[in-house]
């Protein structure tokens, strides 16, 4: 894992020394050496710049940029059958200089051009330039485990895997781009292709980008889509077949994983997902597996003690450390500089944490995130699918009478109607879906479970009227109509919540101290497999993640693992209501808001009343405010 970045110039207003700025700047992804290829044309200037993080082949032999013939090559990620399509390529007649994977996609490309990417089993964001046909191809990997962001705007094309390499360049206009900050406050992230500043965007994963140099234009291309996996006709498996082959292909996956020149270990929660992950991995060498889980002395919070229970059944070699108030409080002022543009997940704070701590020992962690966007481990889908049952009762002539009159429902009454206690609080969610002929799961889904804030709740914040940004959650036609509710929700989260929101925080938190993730269960064989499984192997009597829990039990008792799910966060709340009230006092004084004039003062004064009277509505807004003015002073400022 490395940080790229590089531009293509028609105004000639770059230099090697800017070229240099940009990557350096990416210095936390790559401490172990950096590289540039700098060319100067009649016409253009074109940069490519790399930031290594020593994993495989550990020689300066496999440094970046890389050449061979007319192709430079800057990549981050691993492919991690690469040695098997070296095989394949040696047999063709190609020759190679190192043992490194880099090498191996040049080949690659030069043999089979775009198609080559169907042969990847890996994570990557990587760019090659091709300097006869004038030609620059950007690739992110099919999930988006690495991050890929461009700028086009005057003649000046920008790329890179974080956004602080485009403040390095003096032409690179940082207009802010106001759907996506409605997007941040609605989700708590922005997706794909959306990002901050306008002219910006995030690389789709699944896509790439080839740029002409000599018409001066760009296009994007889908080369692999979840959708295409869950449009498929179902397998006609049955359940111990679907076990059997999933037991597998888990296997593969996590055996490709361990590869590497560099020590290695996993993040291990205790959860189903990263048991399965450490388990299969242990049953499969004779030394002990590095394992690392934080701890927190707030009960409601700590899975340590069911990480330590895990870890001592099967044996590894584990490492636990209990974090103090403090040593996560120190977290938050560094999270606007390694997250580039505003982010609302606070689980990036025990996220980092867990980084730091393994990072004392190995240089890759595997950890077991998608495992309920496969596997259907969310509370919210069981949930949502009760809950569309229900509201398909209401005869539609009733649903806009019954929106307007929700606010005077009892609370006990709406908890009892969908199994969620959480659901009183979203009630002005509940109208909107009332207001529809007829809700989907992915509306569902969307407005009630996904939405933290409705579009009403947002208008009172902006200064402006913003309007709601189009994104993947109105995609839902993209899937065939016989496709179930379940796997409709799994699909969408598959391409917004996974990639934006938890694969970001993973990337960024990893990143900050140098250590490399590394994620099983987000190998595309899995999805595509899983897809066309019936859904009752994934839910099945309300049981989630039916068909994983089935293989974890092969290795751990199910005793020892029934228990309820816990998230992985931190009392945020409660500190920034005492112990970090001060941040307000700095970030979100009058003065603080009234240096970009975005927001109503009004609506803002509001969310701040309620948070502090411990109005629970209102937590996740104070916390994207704070994390937005962060932000801002971070990068605008």
């Amino acid at each position: 894992m490395c940080g790229i970045a590089g531009f293509i110039d028609f105004n000639q207003t770059s230099s090697e020394k800017i070229l240099q700025a940009a990557t350096d700047v990416l210095s936390h992804r790559g401490p172990d050496g950096s590289g540039y290829h700098f060319v100067q044309h009649n016409n253009y200037q074109i940069g490519l710049g790399h930031r290594r993080l020593s994993i495989i082949d550990l020689s300066t032999a496999a440094a970046q940029p890389m050449k061979h013939n007319q192709f430079t090559i800057v990549f981050n990620g691993e492919i991690y059958n690469y040695e098997e399509i070296k095989k394949l390529l040696l047999t063709k007649g190609h020759l190679f200089e190192t043992h490194s994977d880099t090498e191996v996609i040049l080949h690659a490309w030069e043999e089979w051009g775009i198609d080559m990417v169907h042969q990847f089993i890996g994570m990557f964001a990587f760019v090659i330039h091709d300097s006869i046909k004038h030609e620059l191809i950007c690739f992110r990997d099919r999930a988006g485990v690495k991050p890929f962001y461009y700028y086009w705007e005057k003649g000046l094309f920008l790329f890179a895997s974080e956004l602080k390499s485009f403040h390095q360049h003096p032409q690179f206009n940082k207009r802010i781009n106001l759907q996506a900050i409605h997007q941040f406050f609605q989700y708590g992230y922005i997706m794909a292709p959306l990002a901050i500043f306008e002219n910006t965007f995030k690389l789709v994963p699944g896509h790439l980008l080839k740029f002409s140099i000599f018409k001066q234009e760009f296009s994007i291309e889908k080369y692999w889509d979840v959708y295409d996996a869950y449009n498929k006709p179902k397998i006609d498996i049955s359940e111990t077949e679907a076990t059997t082959k999933l037991h597998d292909l888990l296997l593969s996956a996590c055996n490709y994983r361990m590869v590497a020149d560099v020590p290695v270990g996993v993040f291990l929660s205790g959860g189903y997902d990263s048991t399965a992950v450490t388990a299969l991995i242990q049953s499969q060498q004779k030394e002990k597996l590095k394992t690392f889980t934080i701890g927190f002395y707030e009960e409601d919070h700590n899975e340590a003690k069911f990480a330590y229970q895990v870890a001592k059944h099967l044996n590894t070699d584990h490492t636990e450390h209990y974090c103090t108030k403090n040593e996560a409080q120190e977290i938050i002022p560094n999270i606007p500089f390694y997250c580039d543009e505003p982010f609302g997940d606070s689980s990036i704070i025990p996220t980092t944490l867990v980084s730091i701590l393994a990072k004392k020992q190995v240089i890759v962690a595997l950890s077991a995130d998608a495992g309920d966007e496969v596997f259907g481990g969310y509370s919210k889908y069981p949930h949502a699918l009760k809950f569309l049952r229900n509201i398909n009762l209401f005869p539609a002539a009733i649903r806009k009478p019954a929106s307007h009159l929700l606010n005077y429902i009892p609370d006990n009454f709406l908890i009892a109607l969908t199994g969620n206690k959480a659901v009183p609080i979203k009630k002005e969610r509940f109208a909107e879906l009332l207001q529809l002929k007829k809700p989907g799961s992915v509306d569902l889904m969307d407005v009630l479970f996904s939405q933290l804030y409705t579009n009403k709740q947002i208008d009172t914040l902006f200064s402006k009227k913003v309007n709601q940004p189009d994104s993947f959650f109105s995609s839902e036609n993209l899937l065939k109509e016989n496709i179930g509710s379940l796997d409709r929700m799994l699909a969408v989260d598959y391409k917004t919540y996974m990639p934006d929101d938890i694969l970001a925080k993973v990337d960024r938190a990893g990143m900050s101290t140098s250590l490399e993730g590394r994620e099983p269960l987000l190998d595309h064989r899995i999805i595509e497999f899983v897809a066309g499984l019936p859904e009752s192997f994934k839910i099945k009597s309300g049981d989630k993640k039916y068909l994983l829990k089935k293989i974890v039990h092969q290795y751990v008792p199910k005793e020892m693992m029934d228990r309820p799910k816990m998230g992985f966060g931190v009392p945020v709340f409660d500190w920034l209501r005492n112990d970090l009230k001060y941040y307000a006092e700095e970030y979100l004084s009058k003065e603080a808001f009234s240096r970009h004039g975005l927001f109503n003062p009004d609506g803002v004064d509001q969310i701040m009343k309620q948070f502090y009277k411990g109005d629970r509505n209102y937590n996740s807004l104070f916390w994207y405010l704070l994390m937005f003015q962060m932000w801002y002073k971070e990068w605008m400022e």
